[in-house]
């Protein structure tokens, strides 16, 4: 698990392309699971999520994946369960001050990172701390539906906006415009005929 886990920092960028991948089609497929019942579909999405995550990530399930914002290297690895950066006792080269044969969670996580398109400003931000009531739960599901949720507001805004525009336009455009006036010419072949 180590090895993969250490592969996955080394490829975070291509990771990265797959879980925004993962994503949109989570997204798409909100309205088939809001028809479906979300409390439904979150064990067999979090038996696939476990399954993949856990070989890929050595994933503790934590319900809160942050792997997007930590350089694909999972913070729950650290014995210490540190969210927002390392400890002060990361050993010399980088290795961990609990497990020394095991790479510092957050050196990897910085390395991985830096080879992400958006990395670095995310490895950046503050995170949470751990809800461990979520625990167990697919992460993928929850931000999915949440992204969902905010796109549906947001076109319902813009639509919004529209309707309450659209009076106001009709007033001052009126639905038909006044008919121009003939050329002389056109009537009188009218006349003559």
């Amino acid at each position: 698990m180590y090895r993969i886990r250490l592969f996955a920092v080394r490829h975070a960028r291509g990771f990265e392309r797959i879980y925004k991948g993962v994503e949109r089609v989570m997204v798409a497929l909100d309205p088939l699971f809001s028809r479906i019942g979300y409390n439904r579909i979150e064990r067999p999405v979090a038996l696939v999520e476990r399954g993949v995550k856990a070989l890929l990530f050595d994933c503790r399930m934590c319900g809160q994946c942050v792997l997007s914002s930590t350089g694909m290297s999972c913070p729950m690895n650290c014995p210490k369960q540190l969210r927002n950066g390392p400890c002060g006792g990361v050993r010399e080269g980088g290795f961990c001050e609990v497990k020394p044969q095991m790479k510092c969670v957050w050196v990897l996580a910085w390395d991985g990172a830096g080879r992400m398109q958006d990395g670095l400003p995310r490895i950046r931000e503050v995170l949470p701390p751990v809800e461990h009531c979520l625990a167990g739960s697919s992460s993928w599901l929850r931000v999915s539906r949440e992204k969902a949720q905010r796109l549906r507001e947001s076109r319902d805004a813009a639509r919004a906006a529209l309707a309450r525009a659209f009076p106001e336009a009709r007033r001052q455009e009126p639905a038909s415009a006044p008919l121009s006036v003939e050329p002389a010419r056109a009537t009188r072949q009218e006349t003559e005929r």
